[in-house]
């Protein structure tokens, strides 16, 4: 730290910086509480949209088992191409403590066409539905991972911050403005000792 005049003035200034130091600590401290328990959050949602995920690759295979079953891997490999209608996805943003949280919803599908395959099949069209259904639960897993990405970096910034100010600035001034109050009293101390000197003398 700098070096400070000894003065009432000067130790009141670093009390009052240690005051508004302590105040940020206890900002930054919440904060990374906050920041921890939506993480945990996150956490959860990401567990729930992963059992999710799994869930509809587990219908996907059994969807790609049955059309197998059905056409063959030649036949089911010359199958037409069906123009899907996913479900439009509308992505979302949020700010929890000022970090940005990304999100994404999705609409209603629409009305699929009919196969044009000459051999259409509901194992084709399952199969087909199975794979669309992959679709939401990718794109949620993905915006959550980012998000937890994203509140891990603000929490170690927060981090950081905060051990700062506990570790480093605010012994810095603790020790600073001891020292000046010290000698503070310590020239209170000479002062009276002169004005007595100089009573006797009288």
């Amino acid at each position: 730290m700098a070096e400070v005049l000894v003065t009432k003035s000067a130790a009141l200034a670093l009390a009052d910086e240690r005051g508004l130091m302590r105040q940020g600590y206890q900002f930054l401290d919440e904060k990374r509480m906050l920041l921890a328990a939506e993480m945990l959050r996150g956490l959860a949602q990401h567990e729930t949209l992963t059992a999710a995920l799994i869930e509809r690759l587990r219908s996907a295979g059994a969807g790609l088992r049955g059309a197998l079953q059905r056409h063959g891997l030649e036949a089911l490999q010359a199958y037409p191409p069906t123009p899907l209608a996913p479900p439009l996805a509308t992505p979302t943003r949020t700010l929890f403590l000022g970090v940005p949280l990304q999100g994404v919803a999705f609409g209603e599908r629409g009305a699929e066409p009919d196969d044009q395959a000459l051999d259409a099949s509901p194992e084709a069209r399952a199969c087909r539905d199975a794979f669309v259904a992959l679709f939401a639960p990718l794109a949620q897993l993905a915006a959550c991972a980012g998000n937890l990405e994203r509140l891990a970096t603000e929490y170690r910034r927060t981090e950081r911050r905060a051990q700062a100010l506990d570790n480093v600035l605010l012994p810095e001034i603790e020790a600073s403005l001891k020292a000046i109050e010290e000698q503070l009293e310590l020239a209170d101390q000479e002062e009276a000792v002169r004005i007595r000197q100089a009573a006797q003398r009288r």
